[in-house]
């Protein structure tokens, strides 16, 4: 059985009283421990497609099975409980919690399921050695640089072991080199955890790395060049 399958998908979007198409009834299948890039311009789908795919939105038709979980239909809520579960979420804006530390910031998502606290204090010791931030534990963000914030939140991503990493832009705030670096590091974690790990961008680099990409142009999966 497929990570992700997506058959069908359909998500349209009310702009200035006109009904915008994000996706037109793409089809997708993503196999456990890939490394997968979602290509294309802006406008072309690509963080609807991953939105869809992460709970954080519903497809107006067609069905979506994450892990086993259809999650074409179920609430908000159901949404949400399947989202902490399976789903780690890397943003391009690393949206970190400035009034925590780095440990802090790694801790929460743990926090909120209820995770014993030495249980936390163990995970958040492993992923801070894994993200190569152990002198960093107590700082706060504002005291990191755009490669450390980020790799802070690769750490809170993996943190609640998830099936499925989804990174949306992950290097567009970052420089040529610290990108680079970024994308070795998530490449090693892939490699090392088995995690599945889904990217929208349109960074040569991301593209270039991934065992696959998938090009999507207004709202449709291109076929292979």
């Amino acid at each position: 059985m497929p990570m992700v399958s997506v058959k069908d998908a359909v998500k349209k979007f009310l702009i200035g009283g006109n009904s915008l198409t994000a996706l037109g009834g793409v089809s997708v299948e993503v196999e456990a421990g890939e490394f997968l890039a979602i290509a294309g311009p802006s406008g072309s789908g690509k963080s609807t497609l991953l939105n869809l795919i992460g709970c954080i939105e519903k497809p107006d038709s067609g069905r979506i099975v994450v892990d086993g979980e259809d999650v074409s239909t179920p609430s908000l809520d159901a949404l949400a409980s399947i989202r902490a579960r399976k789903i780690g979420y890397i943003f391009q804006t690393f949206n970190l919690l400035s009034s925590l530390t780095v440990s802090e910031n790694i801790e929460y998502p743990l926090f909120l399921v209820g995770l014993p606290g030495r249980e936390r204090q163990t995970r958040v010791q492993r992923l801070l050695k894994e993200v190569g931030l152990e002198r960093f534990a107590r700082h706060r963000p504002r005291e990191l640089s755009g490669g450390q914030r980020q790799r802070v939140a690769i750490a809170r991503a993996l943190a609640g072991s998830p099936a499925i990493v989804l990174a949306d832009e992950p290097t567009a705030n970052l420089d040529h080199d610290t990108g680079v670096e970024i994308i070795s590091l998530m490449k090693n974690l892939n490699e090392k955890m088995k995690t599945t790990f889904i990217f929208s961008t349109h960074d040569p680099k991301i593209i270039s790395t991934a065992k696959r990409t998938i090009n999507l142009s207004y709202g449709v999966i291109l076929p292979p060049s």
